[in-house]
């Protein structure tokens, strides 16, 4: 029989290895969609998505709660008497007036109120990073209410997730989303963004010599829209939470894109390699905002390393986008639609190239002059503008939502322009 004076001891010390064992089993249990899952010393955390599945993205444990790190957000003090304030501001009334659907909750895809019936996942994911220009600009709750609107609005008619089965359009939704989180720390927005990156990452592959596929039905097809988005976000994420395993993404996304479509000679950005799986580059494809994205991830690598070589491929590109794509002073139609959306993309990481760059006046110049020639010759009687900012659309006419949102990018990126001292 055991003696009573060690009876009292041992029993405490079995409870209290019973009780750890229970908290251990609960804590491994829990299904963690935050920036704070089970972290690993190798700078990774295993997360679970909103589809139950385990994934592993850098450790964002350095975010505490609701912290705006205002990490991608340029200190810009606004003069909102300015004209180009005002006109940012006419440019989102009229985007409001004319395209948001109260009862759907999200912006109509065509004016006059009419919708695809579907969804445009990536539209919508640039209307949330107009709408986030507008936040940011003015403070403005009301534009933090419509984005959260239209994201949740996406969700639902995604299916209930985020993800979706094209790395591009999530890189897109990705990148508002980041915005959002860096100005409002409100940790949904980036507990989204580390679903998408974690998702974004499976697309990597050895086909071609690395990048990312366009998409999931096509793994070997590798291009600027999938690639240049992907190397902002990881570089963005990295000045967010500090992992150097974000940059060392974007360094390496970066590298693929620069040495497989890219021009050397001329700073032309291509816009695809292997899309019919033969191989070839789509040297004949060429766009506004490859050239953009392209531009916006050099920026993004230049803020961080300080290295002039991605600063000069940069500029190189940029001079190349003004002389291929302005004529007559005026950015050139890419049609509706998806290139609705093109010459806006262009113009905003255009913006981002001026703010490290402020003697680059020709990208200044050149904004200013087509806010002019949009206000003056490409906008109708109801606030629509044109496909061609020269041009203003018949009134009632079809006007797509991807053509006003590039609108709306000109005049949100003129304000900020016009603002950099």
């Amino acid at each position: 029989m055991m003696n009573s004076k060690w009876k009292t001891p041992i029993l405490l010390i079995s409870a209290v290895i019973i009780v750890g064992a229970i908290l251990i089993a609960i804590l491994i249990s829990i299904n963690v969609h935050t920036p704070c899952g089970l972290a690993d010393n190798d700078g990774y955390t295993d997360i679970t998505n909103e589809l139950g599945e385990v994934k592993r993205v850098p450790n964002t444990t350095n975010i505490t709660e609701e912290t705006t790190t205002m990490a991608n957000i340029t200190d810009i003090t606004f003069d909102k008497t300015s004209a180009y304030y005002q006109y940012a501001d006419d440019a989102q009334a009229n985007l409001l007036k004319n395209y948001w659907n109260d009862n759907g909750n999200i912006f109509f895809d065509k004016y006059p109120n009419s919708t695809s019936g579907g969804l445009n996942y990536w539209w919508m994911a640039h209307a949330i990073d107009v709408l986030t220009d507008a936040y940011i600009r003015t403070g403005d709750e009301k534009y933090k209410e419509y984005a959260d609107k239209v994201l949740t609005t996406v969700v639902k008619k995604n299916g209930g997730k985020i993800i979706n089965g094209y790395y591009d359009d999530m890189e897109w939704m990705a990148l508002a989303l980041l915005r959002l989180y860096d100005i409002t720390g409100e940790r949904k927005y980036i507990s989204y963004v580390e679903d998408l990156w974690a998702d974004i990452t499976t697309g990597w592959n050895d086909t071609m010599g690395g990048g990312i596929a366009w998409r999931k039905e096509q793994r070997d097809y590798k291009n600027t829209p999938a690639n240049a988005p992907a190397a902002i976000l990881a570089a963005r994420l990295y000045n967010t939470t500090g992992n150097e395993v974000y940059l060392t993404w974007a360094k390496k996304i970066f590298a693929f894109e620069d040495e497989n479509l890219i021009d050397r000679q001329t700073g032309q950005v291509w816009d695809g390699i292997n899309r019919q799986g033969d191989g070839k580059i789509d040297k004949d494809w060429c766009f506004t905002y490859c050239h953009g994205v392209y531009i916006g991830a050099a920026v993004e690598l230049y803020k961080i390393t300080q290295d002039r070589s991605y600063l000069d491929k940069a500029v190189k590109t940029a001079g190349f986008a003004l002389d291929k794509f302005v004529k007559n002073g005026c950015f050139a139609d890419e049609g509706a639609g998806d290139g609705g959306l093109f010459k806006g993309i262009l113009i905003r990481y255009l913006a981002e190239l001026y703010e490290v760059k402020p003697d680059f006046i020709l990208i200044k110049d050149t904004l200013n002059n087509n806010v002019d020639i949009l206000r003056s010759q490409g906008t109708n009687s109801g606030g629509l503008y044109g496909r061609l900012w020269s041009k203003a659309p018949k009134d009632k006419t079809s006007v797509d939502l991807t053509v006003q949102l590039s609108g709306v990018m000109l005049y949100e990126t003129a304000a900020v322009v016009n603002s950099i001292k």
